[in-house]
């Protein structure tokens, strides 16, 4: 069975965290808020299906570094970012860490409820494909090395005989990279894997 998706709000303004509760609680959404990066960094492995909504100017650890954090572990939750300096180049770099989108605060409403609906949605559509966010980094974190290199040039559409000549190793050496890394993954086709490679790219795959 599914889990009902959750919205972690990490802010730390209370009146911003309690204004997001009500609004969300008001269309029947579930909402779990965090003071601090580090408060929600604690609870990272109970992490249900859901989206962030993740504010960028907070004391010890901003949003910047905990998106980079996030990004480090594999954990491929879509990311909604707030702030109340919508300076360019800031934004730009969140949504090059995998953010889907930058909003500034006053936060529209209406706007928010809608990028936080395509988010939960297209985060059950990843656990559909792909199991949990836990589940793909573990098999992420098993690929050795030359099986991530072997991966990188399959997606690229590199044929088995070109990616061994590039890495000097001969084609039954990357057909045997090529099998390992597919079950560790547990994809059964190229075109799986192309569609895998696509949610782990810098454009980010919960994207709407």
């Amino acid at each position: 069975m599914t889990p009902e998706p959750v919205v972690y709000v990490i802010d730390d303004d209370p009146n911003f965290r309690q204004m997001l509760g009500w609004l969300f609680e008001s269309v029947a959404i579930r909402m779990q808020e965090f003071g601090s990066a580090q408060d929600f960094l604690a609870k990272l492995d109970t992490l249900e299906c859901g989206c962030l909504i993740l504010d960028l100017r907070m004391p010890d650890m901003d949003g910047l570094a905990l998106l980079e954090t996030l990004r480090s572990r594999w954990m491929l939750l879509p990311v909604i970012v707030v702030s109340a300096h919508g300076e360019i180049p800031t934004a730009v770099r969140s949504l090059h860490l995998g953010a889907i989108d930058f909003l500034e605060k006053p936060v529209n409403h209406q706007r928010l409820l809608e990028r936080v609906r395509a988010a939960l949605e297209a985060n059950l559509e990843f656990r559909r494909v792909f199991g949990s966010p836990r589940q793909l980094a573990e098999r992420l974190a098993s690929l050795t090395p030359r099986e991530r290199e072997v991966m990188e040039a399959l997606v690229q559409g590199k044929a088995n005989k070109v990616i061994a000549a590039d890495l000097g190793a001969s084609i039954r050496t990357i057909e045997s990279h090529r099998a390992n890394l597919m079950h560790k993954l547990g994809v059964r086709s190229l075109p799986g894997l192309v569609q895998l490679k696509l949610y782990l790219s810098n454009t980010n795959p919960f994207a709407s």
